[in-house]
């Protein structure tokens, strides 16, 4: 006799529902990467709905979800759809296949590495200083990444490490620009990737730094235990570097910052304030100006992570006054700044303070729109506004969820 399907009798929102907390990922995650409100998803999830999400909306979810077919979630045999490759920009198609591709083709003559780092460091800058950052420093990496993989096919020795090093910066930056815009497997290659040209280029400051990029997927892949471990190790292998080596200390104080953040997350308070103070202690004795370029570390950088500590914590009133000491535009990075607004809604959100939550959220897309229409996060925040701000907010959040690219 068979053996039953316990599943085939679930509902399209069981299965979504199933297979979200099976990957351990929050309803507002998902309802943010598709663009729809956090109440939405879980209506849906709940069977309170009496549609059924349309196919496109399905699609759009089983992406978020990184699921191989659509019967993952339809049970419909029938209905076999692969839904693993997502694009939510378009640079994403440009960027994987300089990844994912394979050239057996004779090379061409090699690539100086001098020229390369310059090059990945001159990406990383667009990255921090446009208002367009996956469009601008994007546009850049494909070129950047087979460049990269032609040198180590070409030299060997101290060149060939010196260019596995920059190789390593542009596989981070990539993983900087999928992120929340492409499917998992992609942003995983990609840090991947990045660690492996670090392993090649046998340096503990380029080592370190791609390990600050691999647990920034582990992290958002919820493997949050794995990112803090991986991050301690970083500041141990920096540890002896740290006697006037700035680029050890501020990716050590950047490391620790991660760390902070993922303690946070885990529900670690001591760890995670213990994080920030050590951070904030080496950016105040850093020189000013001192930024690796990657991580863009200094105190503008820690008094952020230190309101995302706490409202990753759940606790907005210190969010709010860690956000008081923060001068925006002292903030190197046009996204960073942008993230910085974003935090501060969510803590007004979590206070149920909506035109405080709208007001942020509205500075946070003046400051960089592309960054909020690609964060999860900044699209939940709109959609709840539009559900659950009231009529004070409804004409002007429903504004802001269409310029986000969000339903509500």
């Amino acid at each position: 006799m068979p053996i039953p399907d316990e599943s085939a009798a679930k509902t399209i929102g069981a299965r979504i529902q199933e297979i979200r907390v099976r990957k351990g990922v929050s309803r507002g995650v998902i309802a943010g990467l598709v663009g729809m409100s956090e109440e939405w998803l879980r209506d849906v999830e709940k069977g309170r709905r009496k549609d059924v999400p349309p196919l496109d909306m399905l699609l759009k979810i089983g992406q978020a979800l990184a699921v191989r077919d659509l019967t993952e979630i339809t049970g419909e045999h029938e209905l076999l759809v692969g839904v693993s490759r997502r694009a939510g920009h378009p640079v994403v198609p440009a960027i994987r296949e300089a990844i994912e591709s394979v050239d057996l083709t004779p090379v061409a003559p090699a690539v100086d590495p001098t020229e390369l780092r310059a090059r990945v460091e001159r990406a990383w800058r667009l990255w921090h200083t446009s208002t367009t950052p996956r469009a601008d420093a994007g546009a850049m990496l494909p070129d950047l990444i087979r460049d990269g993989r032609r040198a180590l096919r070409t030299l060997s020795g101290q060149p060939r490490r010196d260019a596995a090093a920059a190789l390593s910066g542009a596989y981070a930056l990539s993983e900087q620009v999928l992120a929340w815009v492409a499917d998992a497997p992609l942003l995983w290659l990609a840090a991947d990737r990045c660690m492996s040209a670090a392993e090649i280029a046998d340096d503990p400051i380029t080592l370190a730094a791609a390990s600050w990029v691999l647990g920034n997927v582990w992290r958002s892949t919820s493997r949050e235990e794995d990112a803090y471990r991986l991050t301690q190790d970083a500041i141990a292998l920096l540890e002896p570097r740290l006697d006037g080596d700035q680029d050890a200390q501020a990716l050590w104080g950047s490391c620790h910052l991660h760390s902070a953040i993922t303690a946070a997350r885990l529900g670690r308070e001591g760890d995670a304030l213990r994080g920030i103070d050590q951070a904030m202690g080496m950016a105040r004795a850093l020189p000013a100006g001192t930024a690796h370029p990657w991580t863009l570390f200094g105190v503008e950088n820690a008094e952020i992570s230190a309101v995302s500590v706490q409202v990753d914590m759940r606790k907005s009133g210190g969010a709010l006054e860690a956000a008081s000491v923060v001068d925006p535009d002292a903030i190197p990075s046009v996204d960073r700044r942008a993230r910085m607004w974003l935090e501060l809604s969510r803590a007004y959100g979590q206070q149920k303070d909506w035109i405080g939550t709208l007001g942020a959220l509205k500075t946070a897309t003046a400051v960089s729109e592309e960054s909020m229409r690609c964060h999860p996060l900044s699209r939940n925040l709109a959609a709840e506004l539009v559900d659950r701000g009231g009529k004070i907010v409804e004409r002007e959040a429903r504004s802001l969820a269409n310029r986000l690219g969000v339903t509500a």
